[in-house]
């Protein structure tokens, strides 16, 4: 699999329009409720797992930052 944040995008407007398809009723509604809150579900991990990699990504960029970092000189010890 090769899916990428467009790709989950796509899903959710696509469950959008099932969900306002106004000869949608009964079972069938209750059905796709049920789906639409499925996909929410797993979207909601996908966006937070991109969210926790970025802030991953600038920790470790903070990091490579700081160690090319000077201390001034009234900071140094012997």
């Amino acid at each position: 699999m090769n899916n990428k944040l467009i790709d989950l995008n796509n899903h959710l407007f696509a469950e959008m329009e099932r969900l306002g398809d106004e000869e949608l009723n009964g079972d069938s509604l209750t059905q796709e409720i049920e789906r639409a809150r499925a996909i929410t579900g797993v979207a909601s991990q996908i966006i937070a797992n991109g969210a926790l990699a970025l802030r991953a990504e600038q920790f470790k960029s903070d990091i490579v930052s700081a160690k090319d970092a000077k201390v001034p000189k009234f900071l140094e010890t012997e």
